[in-house]
């Protein structure tokens, strides 16, 4: 009688174990359907041409553009730049809003150039925009998709979402989760002692957003400032011998200056980027579910993003944040994908 209990006891855990390397093999195989918000800018040209050299992974639906380090215009020419330094012309790419949701615009040409791409010539792409606008198509897209369906990687400011939420909240019924490159805690900010830029470009949309309910990941500057640049790492880049290690190591060469001077660094961070490497691998990642509040009062929290990491106020946890990176894990991350392209 024992040894029988003992047998079929033993078929029960292999049959349970069997279930969960099963469940682990479908959730490794699980690709996301994805929409790009984005506003390029040095680091998220590096982010799209990452997302759509994952094509196993990841599924770009769209890539939607917003102001934000420059203008619209400029934005939605570097988007399609990107998608066609990487030969993927069939991902549409609609332009957004041209300015925030209430405060007046304002750029990042002093970190990013006059044209958003610094160390590289840039042209006007030969397919071009879309029709229609990126609201409209958020709206549209997100209403109609099966229910929790479609991730959202917000790299520039949110005005582009909270527009469609305002319009249609009940769109929130489409989205899986919403990744934002955004924010600051530990670090401090790099617009002003406490702000990020994409979160002070427009804080009212991310409030929007952050009250929309939706489930959110926050990937902040805290853990941005651990991933960075090194000779070596620029070097493997350049190892690969092709269009898009070229491109990618002279835009890093020249971007991560001014952050390197004023911060005193030894490399510089490649911010909107680790929310790709983020969706592909986040095993190189860890953080802890927080109460978030943002601070869209005039004054010197303008901008704020402010995360009780220690949930000293013992609030709802609303936000997944993220504090730690493997920067040599991303460097070869980003360096294997690049590899795909030309």
């Amino acid at each position: 009688m024992h040894t029988c209990r003992r047998y079929f006891s033993g078929l029960l855990r292999s049959a349970a174990l069997l279930t969960l390397l099963s469940a682990g093999a479908l959730h490794a195989a699980e690709k996301r359907d994805l929409i790009i918000d984005t506003d390029p800018g040095a680091d998220d040209v590096v982010a799209l041409l990452l997302a759509l050299a994952s094509p196993q992974e990841l599924n770009v639906l769209a890539i939607t553009t917003v102001a934000g380090n420059v203008r619209i215009d400029k934005t939605s020419r570097n988007a399609r730049l990107a998608r066609e330094w990487a030969g993927r012309e069939d991902v549409p790419v609609y332009a957004g809003a041209g300015r925030p949701l209430v405060r007046s615009p304002i750029y990042a040409e002093n970190i990013h150039g006059k044209e958003g791409l610094p160390g590289v010539d840039v042209h006007e792409p030969a397919k071009p925009l879309a029709t229609g606008n990126a609201v409209q198509y958020l709206v549209d897209t997100l209403s109609k998709a099966a229910p929790h369906s479609i991730t959202i990687a917000m790299l520039g400011p949110q005005t582009n979402l909270a527009l469609a939420l305002v319009q249609a909240p009940e769109i929130t019924q489409g989205i899986k989760e919403v990744v934002v490159m955004g924010g600051a805690h530990f670090n401090g900010g790099n617009i002003t002692p406490v702000a990020e830029f994409n979160i002070y470009a427009d804080p009212d949309a991310a409030k929007v957003v952050l009250a929309s309910g939706v489930k959110l990941t926050y990937v902040p500057l805290d853990v941005t400032h651990k991933i960075l640049t090194s000779d070596s790492r620029i070097r493997q880049l350049e190892g690969l011998n092709n269009q898009a290690g070229k491109l990618v190591s002279s835009i890093l060469n020249e971007y991560v200056k001014a952050d390197m001077i004023h911060y005193g660094l030894p490399g510089g961070p490649v911010h909107d980027a680790s929310v790709i490497a983020w969706l592909l691998k986040p095993e190189l990642f860890s953080g802890r579910s927080v109460n978030l509040v943002i601070d869209n009062r005039e004054g010197p929290g303008f901008g704020q993003t402010i995360a009780d990491w220690y949930d000293t106020l013992a609030q709802n946890k609303n936000v997944f944040w993220v504090g730690n990176g493997d920067a040599q894990g991303f460097f070869d991350l980003l360096t294997q994908r690049l590899g795909r392209l030309k």
